[in-house]
C-alpha cells in the first residue's frame, strides 16, 4: 500500500490527539490548510473521530493515534550501535 499525501495528512491529524487520553480534542478551523480539512473529513467518515471538523477520537481512532505515536517514536529513535 503506497503512502499517499492523503494518508500523510490523515496521520498529521491523528498525531494531534494525545495518545494517553481519550479526552484530548482537536478543532480544525475553516482557515486551516485545505488538505488538513479534507483529511479531517475523511477521518470522520472512517469513524475515527467524532466530528467532521475534529472533535474527539472514537475508540478505534484512539487506538490508531496510539499506534501512530508508537511508530513515530520507534522511527525517530537512534539505534544504540
Amino acid at each position: 500500500m503506497p503512502i499517499t499525501n492523503e494518508l500523510v495528512a490523515e496521520m498529521q491529524i491523528l498525531r494531534m490527539f494525545a495518545a494517553d487520553s481519550h479526552q484530548s480534542g482537536v478543532k480544525v478551523h475553516s482557515d486551516a490548510a485545505p488538505e488538513l480539512i479534507a483529511a479531517t473529513r475523511r477521518l470522520y467518515e472512517k469513524q475515527l473521530i467524532t466530528q467532521v471538523d475534529g472533535g474527539y477520537p472514537t475508540s478505534l481512532g484512539y487506538e490508531c493515534a496510539q499506534h501512530l505515536q508508537q511508530l513515530l517514536h520507534i522511527l525517530n529513535t537512534k539505534p544504540l550501535l
